[in-house]
């Protein structure tokens, strides 16, 4: 039995998230189906992490068992002959066998992209948050400091049912601007639901003056959603790179 360790990237505007879904299309559903085919076996994947409807993912790694002998890079030309234009298969590799793309993960990197300029461009239309005004990049810088290093983030989880442990740790969080487009970049060894958009949604109230960088470690302290800002949309979100 191989096990195979494989990277991807999607535009996830058309479908509801990575995870399999029942009564709608996910990254998931297409992936297995065409693998399947290609291995002529019921093939089901393991991947790296959960992604929200309409995130995207620039580097996503799923992992899956097979006795089919095909090549690795026969079945990379084949999955991309056969998947739709917004999903790609980047590379594959025979692992160990003990490799799985989410247990075996160490951390992640996300980009919160967005637009800041007062036109919409239609070239981004799904692909960044259209943030038509004013950012307050150095106040925003300020307070995303906040965030680096090891906290409970349960008011930045979008739901009350979180079973997981909420501490997670924060390597960087960065904020780039080029020209009109600002990324926030954030590497961490996990996330909560929806933890990034809440950042970056809280990032843009204290732009917007509703808080400041220094209410931030008191929103961590009282681990409580309500006390955090808005959840950013998330065709601005894109899953960027996974470390192993």
């Amino acid at each position: 039995m191989r096990n195979i360790k494989a990277y991807m990237s999607y535009r996830g505007t058309a479908y509801h998230g990575f995870q399999r879904q029942i009564n709608a299309v996910g990254v998931q559903n297409v992936t297995e189906d065409i693998l399947s085919r290609i291995l002529a076996a019921k093939t089901v994947i393991n991947g790296c992490s959960r992604t929200d409807t309409g995130v995207h993912a620039n580097e996503y790694c799923f992992s899956f068992k097979t006795e089919n002998p095909i090549p690795c890079h026969k079945l990379v030309r084949g999955m991309n002959a056969l998947l739709p234009d917004d999903i790609a298969v980047l590379s594959m590799e025979d692992a160990a066998p003990d490799f799985h793309a989410r247990y075996s993960c160490i951390g992640k990197e996300y980009i919160y992209l967005i637009l800041n300029r007062e036109v919409k461009d239609p070239f981004y239309t799904d692909l960044a948050l259209h943030y038509p005004y004013e950012l307050k990049l150095d106040e925003m810088r300020d307070a995303a400091a906040h965030f680096v290093g090891t906290h409970d983030f349960t008011s930045f989880c979008g739901t009350a049912n979180q079973k997981d442990d909420p501490v997670r740790t924060i390597e960087y969080f960065d904020i780039v601007k080029n020209e009109n487009l600002v990324k926030l970049v954030v590497k961490g060894d996990g996330f909560l639901y929806n933890m990034v958009r809440i950042m970056a949604g809280t990032l843009l109230s204290v732009s917007e003056g509703k808080f400041s960088a220094d209410d931030i470690p008191t929103i961590l302290d009282g681990r409580n959603r309500v006390l955090a800002g808005r959840t950013a949309q998330p065709h601005g979100l894109y899953l960027n790179k996974i470390f192993y």
